[in-house]
């Protein structure tokens, strides 16, 4: 039984969000609410707003719905299932070490929504809340993103419970330990192939130039997985996927390598996406899917993709990891 007379903590795993169906009118919402966020976009609010009511949003929904079309389940979303299936494995730990944890789960754009879960933590009494960000590199586009929901929130609390915000854990050892295992039961059952490819999701060059630490951040878990995998210079290799527009991006993009690869002799890749905790659409239908043919069409042979964390035993060990580190 849980001692409910101990110190309760709110813990939040908040990921990303997904349209409330794979339907364009659902999709066409979520994407006003995320393209709308002026941490995602950086350009002029008119200018943007233009872009994205003329250019975006009558075309973009349609395109968009078809691909989630293509990895929806049952159960909906795969990055609210897996979100959802990770907390309730961890809610499965509430009451260790004398300390009443109240875990769950919220999305930044669509539902569930950040602010309700947020409310509901004050509804029971929280003394702490530990926010989770399940982006394990640190960016000005999403994790800080995040806090600007939590921070607009807070502000109208009377009583403000302690904060512990986590704003990354791209070299934590737990999560470094949790990549290299899932990569190494992959070559268990498939075989290695010649080159491990670790793909990051791109953002616009012009942001590391401000001080976003992202690029450098993908670079050290990179290295680290690396090294944790025993592989040489040759044996891996980082790149960036999801190019929108015509800004430089953060290079080498995945597309451009994956159709160079083959007139290179390398006809056999294994693909993992580090910076995603959960499978979602950017790696089920763009990685997985649309890459693959990319990379065959080139001249390319096997290409597997090594899926992200998702609910695994090693996956709720570093969420267990991260929330010892602050209470």
């Amino acid at each position: 039984m849980t001692d409910t007379s101990a110190k309760k903590v709110g813990v939040l795993l908040v990921n990303l969000g997904s349209p409330a169906s794979p339907k364009t009118g659902d999709v066409r919402r979520f994407l006003r609410e995320f393209l709308g966020d002026p941490r995602v976009v950086n350009l002029p609010r008119p200018l943007w707003w233009l872009i994205l009511n003329l250019f975006v949003l009558p075309f973009r929904p349609k395109k968009s719905a078809h691909a989630y079309q293509s990895i929806w389940t049952e159960q909906g979303s795969p990055l609210i299932v897996f979100t959802e299936k990770l907390t309730a494995k961890l809610q499965g730990f509430a009451g260790v070490d004398g300390t009443n944890l109240v875990i769950d789960c919220a999305m930044r754009y669509g539902k569930p929504a950040l602010r309700e879960k947020l409310q509901n933590f004050q509804k029971q009494g929280v003394h702490e809340i530990v926010i989770l960000p399940l982006y394990p590199q640190y960016s000005s586009t999403t994790t800080a993103s995040i806090f600007d929901v939590v921070a607009e929130e807070f502000v109208s609390w009377r009583h403000m419970p302690g904060l512990h915000f986590i704003s990354d854990f791209h070299e934590h050892p737990s999560y470094i330990e949790a990549l290299a295992q899932s990569v190494r039961q992959h070559w268990q059952a498939n075989g290695q192939a010649e080159l491990l490819l670790l793909s990051f999701h791109g953002l616009p060059a012009k942001l590391t130039e401000w001080g976003d630490p992202y690029f450098y951040q993908c670079q050290t878990t990179g290295r680290l997985l690396a090294e944790q995998l025993g592989l040489n210079d040759q044996q891996w290799k980082l790149v960036f996927q999801s190019r929108f527009g015509k800004a430089e991006w953060l290079k080498p993009y995945c597309v451009e390598v994956l159709q160079e690869l083959p007139q290179q002799g390398i006809k056999n890749v294994d693909v993992i996406c580090p910076g995603f905790s959960v499978d979602c659409l950017e790696t089920l239908e763009e990685i997985a899917i649309a890459n693959q043919e990319v990379f065959l069409e080139a001249g390319g042979e096997t290409y597997s993709y090594i899926p992200c964390l998702n609910d695994s035993d090693a996956h709720v060990e570093v969420m267990l990891d991260l929330i010892k580190t602050v209470h």
